[in-house]
Order: C-alpha cells, then structure tokens, then sequence
C-alpha cells in the first residue's frame, strides 16, 4: 500500500503508484485538450485520480512565465470548481508563494514546485507551517531557454545531486520527510538520452528516501522515439509509466487518468 500524508488527512492507494490527473488552467499547455474549461474539471472528477494537479502558468519547453495576478486567477478559479463538488486532493503546479497561498486558502493540499524551493524561499516556510506535501521537480534555467542546456557529464548523479541538496533545504525549513517528493524533471533541461536514463532510474534518486513522481504523460521524448504526435502518444506513456513505476516511481502525473488507472491494475494482478 502506498500512502501519503496531507495535512488533515493521509491518502492510499493498493496501487503500485498514485495516478495524479492533470489539469492546466492555461491557454498555451503543449497538450491543448489538458487546456481547462468546467467540462474538463467536470470529466477529471469524473475519473476520480488520486490527485488533481492544477497548473496556471505553462511550462513546457519554449514558454514564457506569467504575470503573479494572472497565474493566481487561474488557479482559483479551478480549485473553487473543484471545491464545489470534491473533497479530492488538489496539488498545485507553481513557483509563486501568493499563488500556493491563495490556493491554500481555497482548499489545496500540495505545492508542486518545478523551482524546487529556489525561486520563492518563503514557499518552504509555508509548507512548514500548513503541513502539506511539497514536490521538489529538478531543472535548469527557466522554460524559455532550457532545451538549450542539456548535456551532462553524468544525467542521474547531477539530477541526484541536485534533488539532495534541495531535500535538504526542505528539511532545513522544517518539512516532514514523509512530506517530500522529487521529481527529475523529464522534458526539463534533458535531452533523449538523459530522459530515458533517468526513467531508468527513477527509484534510486535520493537513494530511495522520498516517494518519487514521474510527469511522461504526452512528452516529446516519447514522440521522439515513436514518432508520434502529443495526441497519438497515449500508448507510448502508459507503456513509460508502467516501467517507471517498476523502477520505483510512487506517482505517475497523467493527462489520461481512466488508460493510468487501467494499467496499474493490470501491473497489480500480475505482480
């Protein structure tokens, strides 16, 4: 059994990994039908994931970060959607204290930071006080001008590096271990070969102390290799995420949450 502890509240699954659904509260998200409307949110409660990630602010590769007030607007007004008819664990997608403390407000239960505490230390000292669960993502440089940077001397031990030390800052500031998470980042500052590596790899980052979140669903390394459209790619990340999971992934970040909930079932009957 998986768990992970909220701040009121811990969530399981008999799943070999949590299915968190995505829901981008963008105009410009590079899979345009995660791009949210009250349909969308309606269809994602409707596949009831174990976790809800609410994005406002596009990250893929070549974007542009947004304005604080507009971010934060996005975000809301989602949560509120959410809100009026699920207690569901919400986890939000940003780097912006006053955005993850508006959220908060409104009922979310998990920082998602892509900047892994550095963009905004005060985050750290509000995950500390509220409790809740932080995601600590691995990158470089901002989205706009990533892909430029993506050669390493050796991907997994730099990305690990990388993860420990913000780890450490985390628990420096107060956060419960149990209440930490990392993500490697794929699609972020990697190239095909670092991507696929650090799939491998998953489950030794940070020598396995932390539950372990990979975000595959529709990315260009998987089209890379299949040659495959964002929209034909759906075979591609339920075959990735399966494996990931294998390798000790705790949580799998999908666009498709009835195809993620699928195969997890099928890993568990055959395990």
């Amino acid at each position: 059994m998986k768990m992970l502890k909220l701040r009121d509240r811990t969530i399981t699954t008999e799943l070999d990994a949590f299915v968190m659904g995505i829901v981008n509260a963008t105009p410009d998200s590079f899979f345009d039908k995660s791009r949210t409307c009250v349909t969308d949110v309606s269809k994602m409660i409707e596949s009831a994931p174990d976790i809800i990630d609410v994005g406002g602010e596009s990250t893929r590769p070549g974007s542009a970060y947004v304005d604080e007030k507009e971010e934060l607007e996005r975000v809301v007004k989602v949560i509120r959607q959410i809100r009026k008819v699920s207690d569901i664990p919400v986890s939000v997608d940003t780097r912006k204290y006053e955005v993850m403390k508006a959220a908060f407000d409104e009922g979310a239960d998990i920082l998602n930071d892509i900047s892994a505490l550095e963009d905004d230390e005060r985050l750290a000292d509000f995950a500390c006080e509220k409790r809740i669960p932080v995601i600590l993502m691995h990158k470089r440089g901002i989205p706009a001008i990533m892909q430029d940077n993506t050669e390493y001397a050796d991907v997994f031990r730099e990305t690990n590096d990388y993860l420990e030390k913000r780890c450490e800052f985390a628990l420096s500031r107060g956060i419960e271990a149990d209440k930490i998470i990392v993500d490697p980042g794929i699609g972020f500052a990697k190239n095909l070969n670092g991507n696929f590596e650090l799939m491998r790899n998953c489950g030794k980052l940070c020598s396995g102390k932390y539950m372990v979140l990979m975000a595959l669903s529709r990315k260009s390394c998987l089209g890379e290799v299949t040659g495959r459209s964002v929209d034909e790619r759906l075979a591609a990340t339920v075959t990735a995420d399966i494996i990931c999971v294998q390798n000790g992934a705790g949580i799998i970040r999908v666009h498709d949450v009835n195809e993620a909930f699928d195969s997890l079932k099928i890993l568990k009957k055959l395990s």
